[in-house]
């Protein structure tokens, strides 16, 4: 650790589709501390050996710098999952569906040789606006929701009180599920039924498509997200609504069209500030409360 730390070093983690990203956390600032950063690629689709290798990869070298007494670890993970208990319940959604029913707390203290009691677990989408209301771009509202745009669809609200996943993504849209149409795999079903060919990311996609047909997808895009966005605005009622994820760094692509199409114009839309590191920030949210207690 740096002198830059506190005396309460967090370690804030982020578990996303295809890495893992954690980082000490600065618990007076909400700040990241850069120099701490571990990243590593993480095969989600594999065993769950694979994947314990791979979180254990990125987070020993923070543990190991700790005194085990101030140890205290939050981890943002996807769902489904049993967040107070720690128990993986993907199944059927193509990432981590192998830690089905395991104890990943458990198995993480016992691979760290920590407490069991030094880990917790959130919701990445709650982690990721506790983030942006901590030290991002809702500090300074009293009400705001979230969504993430990329691998997935995340949804959080604090509008009527603490930070909570609100899980927009399972509700009913057009044909399907509203992640369907909110997520890459839109992106790569849309640019295959009109090129015939396969994308493996909407980067990819800004690279290959010609302006126009470039412009069509992200116009359906925007009005997919419109209507989904203006349902969340009218059940929750923030002052703030902040995007982040992948897709929101093709902000220029769609943000036009999308707040053209937004009917409540009181609610300010904004970009995420702290991409990756409001998940980070968030995640150790629980832990800050306490200290701040």
């Amino acid at each position: 650790m740096t002198s830059t730390t506190t005396s309460f070093p967090l370690i804030g983690v982020d578990i996303g589709g295809s890495h893992i990203t954690a980082a000490y956390i600065d618990s007076l600032s909400a700040q990241v501390i850069p120099t701490s950063l571990k990243r590593v690629r993480v095969a989600s689709a594999g065993a769950a050996e694979q994947i314990f290798i791979s979180w254990v990869e990125a987070l020993a070298p923070l543990v190991e710098e700790i005194p085990i007494d101030m140890l205290k670890i939050g981890i943002a993970m996807p769902g489904p999952f049993d967040y107070e208990n720690g128990i993986a319940l993907f199944k059927g959604v193509k990432k981590y569906d192998s830690l089905y029913g395991i104890d990943v707390g458990k198995v993480l203290a016992e691979r760290l040789n920590v407490p069991r009691t030094t880990i917790v677990f959130l919701n990445d989408a709650v982690a990721f606006l506790q983030g942006e209301l901590t030290a991002g771009a809702a500090a300074d509202v009293n009400r705001a929701i979230g969504i993430t745009l990329g691998t997935g669809l995340g949804s959080a609200s604090n509008c009527k009180g603490k930070v909570v996943d609100v899980n927009r993504a399972a509700l009913p849209f057009l044909d399907q599920h509203a992640e369907e149409y909110m997520s890459s795999r839109w992106f790569q079903g849309r640019y295959k039924a009109l090129t015939g060919q396969e994308i493996k990311n909407v980067e990819e996609l800004l690279h290959l498509a010609e302006p126009a047909l470039k412009n069509k997808i992200f116009d359906e895009f925007a009005t997919n997200l419109a209507h989904f966005i203006n349902d969340f605005i009218a059940d929750e009622d923030p002052e703030v609504l902040v995007i982040g994820g992948n897709i929101a760094r093709t902000w220029e692509h769609f943000m036009p069209q999308l707040q053209v199409q937004i009917i409540n114009k009181k609610v300010i839309i904004r970009q995420t500030k702290m991409w990756e590191d409001a998940a980070l920030v968030g995640a150790v949210s629980i832990w800050t409360e306490k200290i701040e207690n």
